[in-house]
């Protein structure tokens, strides 16, 4: 399995386009009984007839913080009509992107005016044109706007078995199960005659503990490569404390052993405390003044023994010559400008199509590397001759 970014067809907007297309979005909406009651309530002096910004002077900060307050408070206002009102599909529709523009955007200080929030919101919508797209990050110092597009991958072959899209913040294990179905729903009669089993590769984005355990219970050979723990300042890092779950406890460097103390969501912690002040490693474990607390997931174990099986060089050896494989794969369906890496049309639903389409004739094209044709009989045999 792999992902890559599927870059919007559309342009990101500011704060103030966001929210005029929101606002202009709800007029277009309504009836024209409503859009005249709605258009009562607008006291910025803006129509809302295009898209052009108002004109102010940029430079001048008292001309942008007005110019934000009032296009809010036209937003909230028309908000105000709606409320508790039956609303058709299209209109609700409508006023909940506007909703969303508001509430992600802004804050309201304490003199009542509305202001740019400092901070990014979680899931913040950065289009109206397209309110599905999604600031992405597929690494730390690579950001994208739009989508990722996932393949799931048959090694051998080289042939895509599966795609999905999602927003481009999602994380890359969200849509494995959904890539993996054959791999998940298979009956154990299905594993072959020698008793193989179905291998999955996947890079460090994959090694989360839900999806770790949904495999293991599958009874597929997990070729997940897992992150290794880490600790601030070169200090112990997890992985030098021994985790006895069976027995509920946690050993330190120092050999001290603290019980696991269990929580109500299925999660644990073991607290060092007092052994802390005074162990001559210290120093080298935390600089927490309560002492080192190991936090324990849900998926703890599932999560160790990937860390462990990702430092075997045997195991290592084989994900090296075999991952790669689905990058390469990557590189056929990205190749194009649109079509691969630039989505053609808008909204989940449509890209994710238009993804599947790709990875089929990506697939065809592979077939005839492989020299497999369709016969007349409508089965499929390798090219002779």
């Amino acid at each position: 399995m792999d992902s890559a970014p599927v870059y919007d067809a559309v342009a990101t907007q500011d704060t103030i386009t966001l929210i005029r297309s929101a606002v202009r979005g709800l007029l277009r909406a309504a009836d024209h009984v409503l859009r005249a009651v709605l258009r009562a309530q607008l006291t910025s002096g803006d129509a809302y007839t295009d898209t052009a910004k108002p004109v102010i002077d940029w430079t001048d900060a008292g001309e942008r913080e007005a110019l934000i307050d009032s296009r809010a408070r036209d937003g909230y206002a028309l908000l105000a009509v709606l409320d508790g009102r039956d609303l058709e599909p299209e209109v609700e529709q409508a006023a909940r992107l506007l909703v969303t523009v508001l509430g992600q955007d802004l804050d309201q200080d304490g003199d009542g005016v509305f202001r740019i929030a400092r901070k990014v919101a979680a899931d913040r919508v950065i289009s109206t044109v397209d309110p599905q797209a999604r600031h992405g990050h597929k690494t730390v110092n690579r950001s994208f706007d739009g989508y990722k597009g996932h393949v799931a991958e048959d090694p051998d072959s080289e042939v895509i078995t599966a795609t999905a899209v999602t927003a481009g913040n999602a994380g890359d294990a969200e849509p494995a199960s959904e890539l993996l179905a054959d791999v998940l729903n298979a009956p154990a009669a299905d594993e072959g005659a020698a008793g193989e089993r179905a291998e999955v590769y996947g890079d460090a984005a994959y090694g989360t503990g839900p999806l770790l355990a949904e495999l293991d219970g599958a009874g597929a050979r997990v070729m997940v490569k897992v992150q290794a723990a880490n600790a601030p300042g070169g200090r112990f890092s997890k992985d030098a404390f021994t985790v006895d779950l069976g027995a509920g406890q946690v050993t330190c460097p120092n050999q001290v052993t603290v019980p696991i103390r269990p929580k109500s969501d299925g999660r644990g912690a073991a607290c060092f405390k007092a052994a802390c002040a005074a162990c001559p490693l210290a120093a080298r474990c935390t600089t927490a003044r309560d002492g080192r607390v190991i936090t324990i997931g849900p998926h703890e174990e599932h999560l160790a023994r990937g860390r462990a099986r990702s430092t075997d060089p045997i195991w290592l050896a084989t994900y090296r010559a075999t991952r790669p494989k689905v990058e390469r794969k990557i590189a056929h369906l990205m190749r194009r400008r649109h079509g691969g890496r630039r989505a053609r049309v808008r909204g989940r639903d449509k890209i994710a199509a238009d993804f599947s389409l790709l990875a089929a004739a990506t697939n065809i094209a592979r077939l005839g590397v492989l020299g497999i044709m369709s016969t007349a009989t409508g089965n499929w045999a390798i090219a002779t001759g």
